[in-house]
């Protein structure tokens, strides 16, 4: 992993608790646009181009990104203390919350205009998550411009519009990635 662009103090595991807290209650269903904000905009504690490596790490791990990238960060600043922290601060309130919440649908669930309520809450998620491919996608295309628009455009065509498998889009491009890249080595 890099340094982070901007380097802030490293956060012990009561400062980890609190941050990965704020996040699990930020968002419900998707909260990686608010641990992007949180690590690289707000606290500083991963740079962009570290963000993102990381993020790619936890992507090839089993389990949700946010979690592992939870301990991941955890891990990284305060050892075992601080992914526990991290982790217990991430999914802790929103565990407790989705209970009630669950007891709470389950009993009022098809009343008045809540289905609909919950249509644009999916509608609201699916927007931060777009911002947030598109604040990722900056560093990458700044540094690689030619080849990583064709590769992101076929990955993106793969898999959102022709619903192939990942692990096959992987496989297929790459290796093409990997080629376009070693041919524009200086």
């Amino acid at each position: 992993m890099t340094a982070p662009d901007i380097a802030a103090p490293a956060p012990g595991p009561r400062e980890l608790f609190r941050a990965f807290l704020i996040v699990g209650l930020s968002g419900f269903g998707g909260v990686l646009p608010f641990a992007r904000r949180m690590l690289v905009e707000q606290r500083r504690w991963l740079g962009e181009a570290d963000f993102n490596e990381t993020l790619a790490l936890c992507q090839s791990l089993p389990g949700p990104n946010i979690i592992n990238m939870s301990i991941v960060v955890g891990s990284r600043f305060a050892g075992a203390r601080g992914a526990l922290a991290a982790l217990i601060g991430l999914i802790g309130a929103p565990v407790a919350i989705v209970i009630v919440l669950g007891a709470l649908y389950g009993k009022y669930g098809a009343v008045g205009r809540l289905p609909g309520a919950i249509l644009g809450l999916g509608a609201a998620a699916a927007g931060l998550v777009a911002a947030t491919v598109v604040k990722m996608a900056a560093p990458l295309l700044a540094a690689r411009p030619i080849h990583a628009v064709p590769v992101m455009a076929l990955a993106f065509a793969g898999v959102g519009l022709l619903r192939l498998p990942l692990p096959w889009i992987l496989l297929a491009l790459g290796p093409v990635s990997i080629a376009a890249v070693w041919r524009m080595r200086p």
